[in-house]
């Protein structure tokens, strides 16, 4: 609690400061700099040649020249402003352990001057420090500009899969931990006494050297302690929308202000959460920081203001720049609203009545993937699809299995091209999985389009080619077309050809293109159907551009509880996952306790009363 009382004593003096500054470079985030980054980068695409990216084609479009030196240009630009926001935060601070208020304009003045900096190139650390270290590893000291970023969930999962890369993955993790624990105030000594960056890492080390341990522990206590106060608050506020919601039931326009009112209120907490995030991390490591060096009793530098700090009386300017941001906030609110409630905005709830869940291989968390326990697993767990795998055998049939190397799941290293399926049905495809699924086989295509049909169940059958296969599109479409089960099936891939041999063997097969990388305009891809995207991809845009162009999107590999809201929220059409249960169970709370949701009913009900 002593600690917690140095952080408040150090943001209060400058808090509204701080408070403008921040609302000031969340909004020129959100309306002027990220557009302008993802200009810049469209802009690349277009003198580049490439309409959309993929992993097929975005090896090609990285090494050209002109993509090379435009991207460093931007990681340039994107740590000059996120070190804008980390030089204003440190500034601040240093102000306030003065006694010293500040305003806007010297915060602004001060911090553009510092960012600037990074172009030096003893700085040039400082990118792979804000931009790459920081967000990897998620400890929430940094720009909310770049928070975001993180490890597509797919390859966590096949690391978290694989022993060695765990083991691997984690030392790696630890490793870049201490390093930048190592670091912790090099940004300290980077802002304040104007040292490069070099320098500051090396002073930050020596500073940091005996104090690691209590570091951390500060850190994650204090962290901790601003996440139970969020948590708490979020739930006062459910409370308050479930109670008011069910007070004026009867009462719609009550209901509807009530429920607003609560609404914002959770908003105005997600808001003031993320805006507080980077100031208080850093008045803990401010603390720290100072801490140490009077215990080294090394010489702390007085930053002084940029100007004479502002009176009482405001000045014009920035009387002026509050009243525009004021006005904007209010009339973007209203406009919304106003939209909403005459039917100008459409508010996106249907999807939650048609959003379906694939289980990825079958029930594969529970049950050995690609076998017949999968699939009657996932039958049980209510999927709405089933996503399964198919090879080609010596003999030209079409089984299921994922790797064309059968090893893995049966323990033979042997090619599915190398046997004929009579020999691969013998193989156990279940031991590798559990003892109790001994003798479980790899089944043939048409025997699960037969269980499918059975039970009303819908797949999704992608095609991995290894080069062997004579025939391979062709002869699964002949499998579904003889089957009678186009209408109930698609066929997709990684491979975009694949999805052309398919439609130039039948146009009625639906196709799906997989893609682990997407961005552009991938309408453009006619043979794909339908898109199924790795989730680390799905933008709210990407949603919106293939559902006006009459697509579905499908996502991969979704297992988080975090993700699959997301998911939902974005409004894809079919969620891909390893965990159907907590899928659906995700689909049905959005459904039923959506306050979002609810208060759209809302407002429908009441323009249906009109």
């Amino acid at each position: 609690m002593k600690k917690l009382g140095k952080v408040a004593k150090l943001i209060r003096i400058n808090w509204k400061t701080m408070a403008g500054f921040e609302l000031l470079y969340k909004v020129l985030s959100l309306t002027v700099f990220t557009p302008l980054f993802w200009g810049m980068f469209n802009g690349i695409m277009k003198i580049t040649g490439y309409a959309y990216l993929t992993k097929e084609n975005v090896l090609s479009f990285l090494g050209n020249p002109v993509t090379l030196a435009t991207l460093i240009v931007l990681f340039f630009c994107m740590a000059v402003y996120t070190m804008t926001d980390i030089g204003a935060v440190i500034f601040l601070l240093e102000q306030s352990r003065q006694g010293v208020r500040v305003n806007l304009k010297q915060t602004v003045k001060f911090a553009a001057r510092n960012a600037v900096r990074v172009f030096h190139f003893r700085n040039v650390a400082v990118i792979f420090v804000v931009l790459f270290l920081i967000p990897f590893l998620n400890l929430g000291v940094t720009s909310g500009y770049i928070s975001s970023i993180s490890v597509p969930e797919f390859i966590l999962d096949f690391i978290m899969d694989n022993g060695v890369l765990a083991v691997l993955f984690t030392a790696v993790l630890i490793g870049l931990s201490v390093l930048l624990f190592r670091w912790l105030y090099a940004f300290h000594y980077f802002t304040l006494e104007g040292c490069d960056f070099k320098e500051a890492r090396r002073k930050s080390a020596a500073l940091s050297r005996k104090n690691k341990s209590r570091d951390i522990a500060v850190l994650l206590g204090i962290q901790l302690f601003f996440c139970v106060c969020y948590f708490i608050l979020a739930v006062v506020g459910v409370f308050l929308a479930i109670a008011l919601g069910g007070l004026f039931t009867e009462m719609k326009l009550i209901g509807i202000v009530s429920s607003s009112v609560v609404w914002v209120f959770l908003a105005v907490i997600q808001t003031v959460v993320s805006a507080l995030g980077t100031p208080v991390s850093y008045a803990c490591i401010s603390i720290l920081f100072y801490g140490h060096k009077e215990e080294r009793k090394e010489e702390i530098v007085s930053v002084p203001a940029v100007c004479e700090p502002a009176g009482k009386k405001r000045r014009i300017w920035t009387f002026a720049a509050e009243a525009v941001l004021f006005a904007c906030s209010v009339a973007l609110c209203s406009f919304y609203l106003y939209g909403v409630s005459n039917h100008m905005i459409g508010v996106p709830v249907e999807h939650l009545g048609t959003m379906e869940v694939t289980a990825h291989r079958g029930a594969s968390r529970l049950y050995p993937e690609n076998t017949m326990a999968a699939f009657e697993g996932a039958k049980e767990l209510g999927a709405d699809w089933i996503e399964l795998d198919v090879q080609q055998s010596r003999d030209g049939q079409i089984f299921v299995m994922h790797d064309a190397n059968l090893k893995r799941t049966t323990g033979v290293d042997r090619n599915t091209w190398e046997l004929d399926y009579e020999e691969i049905r013998t193989l156990d495809a279940g031991s590798f999985f559990n003892e109790s699924f001994a003798g479980e086989r790899a089944p043939l295509l048409t025997e699960v389009i037969a269980f499918a049909k059975e039970n009303g169940i819908k797949l999704n059958i992608e095609l991995k080619p290894s080069g062997m296969e004579v025939d391979f599109e062709k002869n699964v479409v002949l499998l579904i077309m003889e089957a009678d089960f186009a209408d109930s099936c698609v066929i997709t891939s990684q491979v975009y050809e694949v999805l052309e041999n398919v439609k130039a063997c039948n146009e009625e097969v639906e196709t799906v293109y997989v893609m682990s990388l997407a961005y552009g305009d991938v309408n453009r891809l006619a043979a794909a159907d339908h898109f199924s995207i790795e989730a680390t991809s799905v933008t709210e845009k990407m949603v919106s551009d293939v559902h006006n162009a009459g697509k579905q999107l499908f996502v991969w590999t979704v297992n988080t509880e975090a993700n699959m809201n997301r998911m939902i929220e974005l409004g894809v059409d079919n969620i891909i996952t390893d965990d159907v249960t907590l899928a659906k169970e995700c689909i049905f709370y959005s459904k039923t306790s959506d306050l979002f949701a609810e208060y759209a009913k809302w407002l429908s009900e009441l323009g249906e009363a009109k």
